[in-house]
């Protein structure tokens, strides 16, 4: 039997058309890359209330957020953001073009926070806030005086 990676899993969700972003010089990603998605105006949103932002691109119709790999697990990107594994963008009408390059060598804007200001602007309740817990029972004959 044959044991598909993740990696692998990812190349085959990919279109033939997906474009990968490139990077500016000079930028090194050891934690790999991955991008997430948004339409312009969320971008504008997001870019006014993160203290800290990576590399950013538009392409036309979205703002891309260069996040590490595998920002994905545990978190559940609201819509309409789109999650591009590998940075790989599909392609749209006009080439992506880098809007905001920070200062150093690392592309990344920190994944936790942008999730939770994406979360705010949808309106969404982040994911780990949504199993609702209940008290545990009170013992037999205690009634709470």
């Amino acid at each position: 039997m044959r044991v598909l990676t993740l990696t692998k899993l990812a190349s085959l969700a990919r279109l033939p058309h997906d474009v990968p972003l490139e990077l500016p010089e000079g930028m090194t990603t050891p934690l790999g890359c991955d991008a997430v998605g948004m339409p312009e105006e969320f971008g504008h949103q997001v870019r006014a209330r993160l203290p800290r932002i990576g590399c950013v691109y538009e392409d036309g119709a979205r703002w891309w957020w260069i996040v590490p790999s595998g920002s994905s697990v545990s978190l559940d990107w609201p819509l309409p953001l789109r999650y591009a594994a590998g940075a790989r963008l599909p392609s749209g009408p006009s080439a992506p073009r880098l809007v905001h390059r920070p200062e150093g060598t690392a592309p990344y804007t920190p994944p936790i926070p942008l999730y939770l200001t994406v979360c705010r602007i949808t309106g969404t309740v982040p994911l780990w806030m949504r199993t609702t817990r209940t008290a545990p029972a009170s013992p037999t004959g205690c009634q709470g005086r």
